[in-house]
């Protein structure tokens, strides 16, 4: 059962074997057969990692569509909303290494809510998400002032494939170096309230999307308030 007050204050939930595990064979080779040179996309990506086109993938689709996922995002976004985005990620060997940092809402709080969805087991030592729980709200100037060296309460977990981390995109968070070279498969899926499509629309072909973003989701009753 997702707790909506504790989603709003941590601006996280991890889903803990949410993807049914029959499925993970079909979504890591949809992975593995989408994977896309950087000077293939729209916008070239980061030399550090493996990226996936893996949209058009009726498993990935569905993926993105499991109900304990979409509830958790309605939760967090406390209104209609759309899947905008969905790609592979992968550190490289040595590889993935960010400094802390929000992708940021677009018109208010809350708006757009990021899932990783792990098709490997991830730790440490493969460059797993670290974050911060409830700085999502916190004003600039209540951050860390070197959020490349961490920060207070900085937490990195570890798992299986199917696990699911779910976040705000103003949570302060990033990737880790793949230090042990191991596989660290994900989908990074990105959702966002209906009032943002439009905005969507006009950048969807410079991030390389291809999928119908169309379709609404409504949040779960006691998203609001």
């Amino acid at each position: 059962m997702l707790d909506r007050d504790r989603l709003h204050h941590d601006g996280y939930a991890l889903l803990r074997q949410a993807i049914p595990a029959a499925w993970l064979e079909a979504l890591r080779d949809a992975f593995d057969q989408g994977v896309t040179p950087s000077a293939e996309w729209p916008v070239p990506r980061g030399p550090d990692w493996r990226h996936a086109l893996v949209d058009l993938d009726p498993t990935v689709m569905a993926a993105c569509r499991l109900p304990v996922l979409l509830a958790a995002v309605g939760l967090l976004i406390g209104e209609r909303f759309f899947l905008s985005q969905v790609e592979g990620r992968e550190p490289l060997p040595g590889g993935g290494y960010q400094g802390l940092h929000r992708d940021f809402s677009a018109r208010r709080p809350g708006d757009t809510v990021s899932a990783l969805l792990f098709l490997d087991d991830y730790g440490p030592d493969n460059g797993a998400t670290r974050f911060v729980p409830a700085t999502h709200r916190l004003p600039a100037d209540a951050l860390p002032a070197d959020l490349a060296h961490g920060a207070k309460g900085l937490l990195q977990p570890e798992g299986k494939a199917g696990d699911i981390l779910v976040f705000d995109a103003d949570l302060l968070h990033a990737a880790s170096r793949n230090a042990s070279g191991a596989r660290r498969r994900s989908l990074l899926a990105g959702y966002r309230a209906e009032p943002l499509h439009a905005q969507h629309q006009q950048s969807a072909r410079l991030r390389g999307v291809r999928m119908d973003t169309c379709e609404r989701f409504d949040p779960p009753p006691g998203a609001v308030g």
